[in-house]
């Protein structure tokens, strides 16, 4: 199974610790930083798979990070639950409009906090739900090696496999192709970034079925996302 990316945004130390103690423990990775601008940079840089941000951190605030994030294609789509001291109604309701998925009040019990990512992941993550990843009439079996869509196998080399699984990963999500090379590729950088466009196109070809609309999407300026919606 995959394991879960998570970027903890959290000014205080000692919580800081104790919740990257937890996560790992539950075989997350996990960064931290304090500050929101670091923050910004880590999810842009390497975009994680969900965010747990803290509304009062140094830098630019935990509102504004997560306002920002939503306006960028790269990391609109990753999901972000709110921690903070702020527990009235006006602020949870702020920290949802401006795009949280979960809204956290301190204090709180680390296991309700890793039951709560754990519910949101599900959401949004296939991946973790065993050994099969699916997105609409789409179907990746992990153990068997085989793709179905609408009931039909698909045949694909063994770069358009991880592809297609690492979109699977992460459904709706835009990815650059520097970031697919990372990692479909892993870090061979004699490997031209329009390599990606060959994979995809290639890709593209295979999973597309007449009658049936198109996964993947092209994101002018940004990369490519798979989503059941790419019209």
């Amino acid at each position: 199974m995959v394991k879960p990316r998570l970027l903890l945004v959290e000014d205080d130390p000692a919580l800081a610790d104790l919740l990257q103690w937890h996560f790992q423990r539950e075989d997350f990775e996990v960064d931290h930083t304090p500050d929101g601008d670091e923050a910004m940079t880590l999810a842009t840089e390497s975009t994680p798979d969900i965010i747990l941000l803290d509304w009062m951190i140094e830098g630019i605030s935990g509102i504004e990070v997560c306002r920002r994030l939503r306006r960028s294609p790269g990391t609109a789509n990753v999901p972000i639950i709110m921690l903070t001291g702020r527990g009235e109604e006006a602020d949870r309701v702020r920290g949802l409009e401006t795009g949280a998925d979960d809204y956290v009040t301190k204090p709180f019990s680390p296991r309700e906090l890793i039951a709560r990512v754990r519910a949101v992941l599900r959401r949004v993550r296939p991946a973790l739900a065993g050994d099969q990843l699916r997105l609409g009439d789409l179907e990746m079996d992990l153990v068997r090696h085989r793709v179905r869509r609408a009931g039909r196998a698909i045949a694909l080399g063994p770069t358009e496999f991880r592809l297609l699984r690492h979109f699977l990963e992460h459904p709706a999500r835009v990815f650059s192709r520097e970031r697919l090379l990372d990692a479909v590729w892993g870090r061979e950088r004699d490997i031209e970034p329009r390599t990606v466009d060959v994979h995809i196109r290639r890709l593209r070809q295979a999973i597309n079925i007449e009658g049936r609309p198109e996964l993947i999407r092209t994101v002018r300026s940004a990369g490519y996302a798979l989503d059941d919606d790419a019209g």
